[in-house]
């Protein structure tokens, strides 16, 4: 069997328009996709309001629960864009407009022949002694201070600025996965598989069931991060599979 190594994950989705509905969040999917595919467990996503005391809650409560906390949304220009300051809060730093930022973002104004204004500056402002995540959309970095990896809400945005950030971060044993369809529905596989799980507390099964407008089936999906764990806990998925299939004839 080989060394796991599990390296877990949160996500803080910072908006009052995801609370409202006004806004469908497509980061969620996206970061779970990423983290998968990386080796990094994504354990626990909490989504909270434009609220300085509501994140700061949230960002220690996970902080210190998880290697690695991704937020999203909040860093924008306008009024309600507080994630910077409240990360600064969270930590016990000041929140400052980062000099590299700064000059940055001028730079880029002065391309476009615009102001840079005191609302642009804000996009600016990251706790002091924060590292930048590079912003290959529109220029504004998010920041990285401590386990805590700060990125805007704009989905594309917050992509681009994910692929810059993936490559340094630590990460664990990638989860295989097998998947067995089983042609019952789960009223009749729950049990058994029940017993399946239990006898293979090293692997995650996941039931989901399908229907084609005539019959229910379920597809059994196996995760583990070890070839031989997969290996047997698919072979008794398979068995059970057998066993109902031998009892429904012999009825």
């Amino acid at each position: 069997m080989t060394s796991e190594k599990i390296v877990t994950a949160a996500m803080l989705a910072i908006g009052d328009e995801l609370l409202s509905g006004r806004t469908k969040d497509k980061n969620i999917g996206h970061l779970a996709d990423m983290l998968t595919m990386a080796g990094i467990d994504l354990k626990e996503v909490r989504i909270v309001s434009d609220d300085e005391p509501a994140i700061v809650a949230a960002l220690n409560a996970l902080r210190g629960q998880y290697d690695h906390v991704f937020t999203s949304g909040g860093i924008g220009p306008t009024h309600d864009d507080i994630t910077a300051d409240a990360v600064s809060r969270a930590f016990g730093v000041e929140c400052v407009h980062d000099p590299e930022a700064m000059r940055l973002l001028g730079a880029m104004y002065e391309r476009r022949g615009m102001e840079f204004t005191e609302a642009r500056r804000r996009m600016a402002r990251m706790p002091n002694g924060a590292r930048h995540i590079p912003n290959a959309v529109s220029t504004a970095p998010g920041f990285i201070i401590g386990n805590v990896y700060v990125m805007a809400g704009v989905p594309q945005v917050f992509e681009a600025m994910l692929d810059a950030l993936l490559p340094q971060l630590e990460a664990g044993t990638k989860v295989k996965s097998r998947s067995v369809l089983s042609p019952f529905g789960e009223g009749d596989i729950g049990g058994p598989l029940g017993e399946v799980q239990k006898a293979h507390p090293m692997t995650s099964i996941g039931s989901y069931p399908k229907f084609d407008g005539k019959s229910f089936s379920t597809d059994l999906v196996i995760r583990a991060r070890d070839e031989a764990l997969l290996d047997a806990a698919e072979a008794d998925v398979r068995a059970m599979i057998e066993k109902i299939a031998a009892a429904k004839k012999g009825a």
